[in-house]
């Protein structure tokens, strides 16, 4: 497995990081000099961490030529029960699973940035198995803080010392709210700039299973992007990041179903919005070819879709991968990738920022919106269960 293109070298040795059963934590490699011991009130006995970390926004986004790279794997934890009825026996053991898919796609990162990668979005939740399809509280020891958790603390170093960005999705939780979030951070050169919330939480099935994410997950808020210094867009629910490879939006799986989503993040700036999924269906399948190419034509956007790909047990759901890039020409960009878990391309963001069209559209410019309705009388709304209720589910 490799990447194609010139003066590319594959890694084949990645330093495996450590974690303790905490959500605080410890983090550290086999070099004692880079260690970073997080104590319970979230400070590191290196650097405090702050809810943000201030970047230089003046040398920020200028690149026109921007390579990036998209995951698609599974859980990489090896010791999975076979049958749903003895899930009990990982009890305990959230920090292991964890390590093993932290380690798992810093290698993938590692490769990726051999191959020139400037951006990196891992997948879904990339720390665990989707445990989505089933009630079980054990995963909310999965959950961990977004500034100081084991995993935001082991991709941060990583960012630094390959000077990238990185959208790392985790099971966040929120102690000051007492609430769960499906969330992706943003991190730039060793920086959290910010994150992203999932924001519409599915509950259903399909020919091939259910989900059941509220019981897992709160719906995005917005509140954690107020005042936030390298947001340059001004809706908090939809924040758009300045990154040193660009501007970046952010939609989890679902929300990519949701009409005004890509319009969201276009009107806010975004050059490229990536969209780490877990999918599965019929429907899913036929809809993922197609949802990210319109989007993007129409918004003049480059979207960057990552899915699962492979089975996970128990559950042994198949998860159909197929990840890809697209752009504002209404084409999938080469793969440039020989890594069936990386998918590898390379944008040009100057035909974003230049606004000139080949193709003649101008839909912003040409948009009609005082002919449009308000439309939420036919939206209803979402049966989320209370965080207190989670428990007996």
């Amino acid at each position: 497995m490799g990447i194609s293109g010139d003066n590319l070298e594959i890694i084949k040795d990645v330093t495996p990081f450590k974690f303790n059963a905490g959500a605080s934590g410890t983090v550290a490699n086999d070099d004692p000099a880079k260690q970073s011991n997080i104590e319970g009130n979230g400070k590191s006995n290196v650097v405090e961490l702050q809810a943000m970390d201030r970047v230089d926004m003046s040398q920020l986004g200028t690149k026109s030529k921007v390579r990036v790279a998209l995951t698609q794997t599974v859980n990489a934890y090896p010791h999975m029960p076979s049958k749903k009825s003895e899930l009990h026996q990982l009890m305990g053991k959230m920090h292991e699973i964890r390590q093993a898919n932290v380690t798992h796609n810093i290698g993938l990162i590692t490769e990726a940035k051999s191959a020139g990668a400037d951006v990196v979005c891992l997948g879904e939740v990339f720390t665990g198995p989707y445990f989505g399809m089933t009630k079980d509280a054990m995963w909310f020891d999965m959950a961990e803080d977004a500034q100081s958790g084991p995993t935001v603390l082991a991709i941060k170093e990583t960012s630094a010392k390959h000077g990238m960005v990185i959208i790392a999705p985790i099971y966040e939780y929120d102690a000051e709210q007492d609430q769960r979030f499906n969330t992706a951070v943003v991190f730039d050169n060793g920086k959290i700039l910010g994150k992203f919330r999932k924001m519409h939480i599915p509950i259903g099935s399909n020919e091939q299973g259910e989900f059941v994410e509220p019981f897992y997950y709160d719906r995005g808020d917005g509140n954690q992007n107020q005042n936030n210094p390298h947001v340059v867009s001004t809706n908090p629910y939809f924040p758009v990041f300045k990154t040193s490879a660009g501007k970046i939006g952010i939609g989890i799986c679902y929300d990519r179903h949701f009409e005004g989503v890509a319009r969201e993040f276009s009107e806010g700036g975004a050059e490229m919005v990536f969209c780490p999924s877990i999918t599965f269906g019929k429907k899913s399948n036929k809809a993922w070819h197609t949802e990210f190419l319109v989007d993007a034509a129409r918004h003049n956007l480059y979207i960057a879709g990552s899915n699962r790909k492979g089975h996970e047990a128990p559950w042994n759901q198949p998860f159909f991968g197929e990840s890809y890039v697209t752009g504002p020409d209404y084409n999938v960009l080469d793969n440039l990738s020989t890594n069936p878990e990386l998918v590898i391309a390379d944008l040009d963001l100057e035909r974003v920022r230049s606004g000139m069209d080949p193709s003649g559209w101008k839909l912003q410019a040409h948009a009609r919106d005082d002919v449009f309705e308000n439309r939420s009388k036919y939206r209803h709304p979402q049966e989320v269960p209370a965080q207190k209720d989670r428990a007996a589910g």
